[in-house]
């Protein structure tokens, strides 16, 4: 065996990816590749020598990138540099329901998220049913679940922040991840697993390594993307840590349904028994039914937490919104107890929520699409077949023409809207207008994206956000360590 000298080490480390980077610059400039596309603009430079340095700025600039296209070609398109192609970015009212009507031939959902996403392996993609599966009995059973959902949440913040009578220090994003785990998964596997702190744990930090490792299979072209996941991320290795979590009690579903039939008694009526009810082939395997809840805790957590975790900042940097929250949370409440009713009776909430996700968002683009043929925009703009195309979402939200005073943040803004627009919806009731609800969706609110492709959890996690605010803000007072301005989320 040859052993290498340092210098000969440090030279591969340094020279290695420089060579890799100076293959793919020569590639591009003797075989451009399909997806160039000339007649759209570009953010950044667009030469073939250049073009890797505007894409590694993409990486990090992304936010800034996406606002200059849209403040220069604002109802246009426009593209911007990934590693190994261009992605087009569109925005107006027109194009974005152009590609919100497209059909699935045409312009498709889940293959842009599986050209982007090789971390949870193909048969999410390949199998989406968990899909159908909480945009069917999962909305339709929060009322159902609601109590279940609201102790875990009591629970969760006793132990996250137990209370005091003075102040004390928090992260507020560690101490939120945690409550929406627990509650999560109070609904997702129930007790007693959903308060095993290994499992949340667990849990946890696979949304945090998925979010990374996602980020870093980008520096890879595509076909090297699965082999390079296997290095990567710890997929494998999480699945079978939490199978030592969840395998005894599927196996114990398991056997009282083969010894008391699908009905028995008993039967727990979370989202692991609605997995197990529709499974079909190898889905049924316990490792894929881990795999699966694994990957609903990803989406579920990390987008929550980051939303939950914007209100909080705002909320700790304005104390005075809790107030209204407050008061209104009391009395629905007192009128409807601690129901999914009583949440419906909570406008300023709502509102709150909603104008966090329009002025924070969770992205600079959203609703990604993968062309499955050749496409062409009723303004000409034409995306080749294999082609990525998305709208672009925080700088939509902060449109003057769509939102007035667009840089501030309004907490009350959509409670606004819904009284002045009662009575020119013919209604008279403003919680009768259910368009500027936190849940809602159109061409110029994207945050869940738009159309039958919007998030299908969004009602799961309204209910969970609204649930966490009104608790807080009747259980706890809450301030930044340090007054002032709260983290700006570009």
């Amino acid at each position: 065996m040859t052993v290498m000298n340092p210098e000969s080490e440090l030279a591969l480390f340094i020279y290695g990816p420089l060579a890799v980077l100076g293959i793919f610059v020569f590639q591009r400039v003797i075989f451009p590749g399909p997806h160039t596309y000339p007649n759209i603009p570009a953010i950044g430079p667009s030469s073939p020598l250049l073009y890797y340095y505007g894409a590694v700025k993409f990486l990090f600039k992304g936010n800034a990138m996406v606002e200059e296209g849209y403040r220069k070609y604002k109802g246009s398109a426009f593209k911007v540099p990934e590693l190994f192609n261009w992605h087009v970015v569109v925005s107006g009212h027109k194009l974005i329901e152009e590609l919100r009507k497209a059909g699935d031939d045409e312009l498709n959902f889940d293959e842009a998220t599986a050209e982007t996403d090789h971390t949870l392996g193909p048969n999410i993609h390949r199998d989406n049913y968990h899909v159908s599966i909480i945009r069917s009995r999962l909305t339709r059973s929060l009322g159902i679940l609601f109590p279940d959902m609201r102790d875990e949440l009591v629970a969760s913040f006793d132990d996250a922040l137990p209370l005091s009578d003075e102040w004390q220090k928090t992260s507020a994003y560690a101490a939120v991840m945690q409550v929406i785990a627990r509650t999560s998964n109070r609904i997702f596997v129930g007790l007693p697993v959903c308060r095993d702190p290994d499992y949340i744990s667990l849990n946890v930090h696979f949304a945090t390594s998925v979010m990374i490792g996602s980020t870093m299979l980008r520096f890879f072209p595509k076909f090297l993307r699965p082999v390079a996941a296997f290095f990567i991320t710890n997929v494998s290795q999480s699945v079978t840590k939490a199978l030592k979590h969840l395998d005894s009690t599927i196996m114990e579903r398991l056997r009282m349904e083969q010894q008391y039939g699908s009905d028995w008694q008993g039967k727990p009526n979370d989202l692991l028994t609605w997995l197990m009810e529709e499974a079909r082939g190898d889905e049924k395997e316990v490792r894929e039914l881990v795999l699966r809840i694994l990957t609903l805790n990803f989406a579920s957590i990390h987008t929550s937490s980051m939303s939950m975790t914007h209100a909080v900042y705002h909320l700790a940097a304005n104390p005075s919104y809790a107030e209204a929250m407050r008061k209104e949370a009391d009395k629905a409440i007192r009128e409807h107890g601690w129901t999914k009713d009583a949440l419906e009776e909570m406008p300023h909430i709502d509102s709150f929520l909603r104008e966090s996700h329009r002025y924070n968002g969770l992205g600079c683009t959203t609703m990604a699409r993968k062309a499955m043929k050749d496409f062409t925009f009723s303004d000409g703009t034409f995306i080749r077949k294999g082609g990525i195309v998305s709208v672009v979402e925080r700088p939509l939200h902060h449109d003057p023409e769509h939102y007035e005073d667009p840089e501030t943040f309004n907490p009350w803004r959509f409670v606004e809207l819904r009284k002045d627009a009662v009575g020119k919806d013919g209604v008279g009731d403003d919680m009768k207008v259910p368009r500027f609800g936190v849940v809602s969706t159109s061409a110029e609110y994207v945050t869940f994206g738009h159309g039958r492709h919007a998030c299908p959890g969004r009602f799961f996690a309204a209910n969970e956000l609204k649930t966490m605010v009104a608790h807080l803000v009747l259980t706890y007072d809450i301030k930044m360590e340090k007054e002032g301005s709260i983290p700006d989320p570009r």
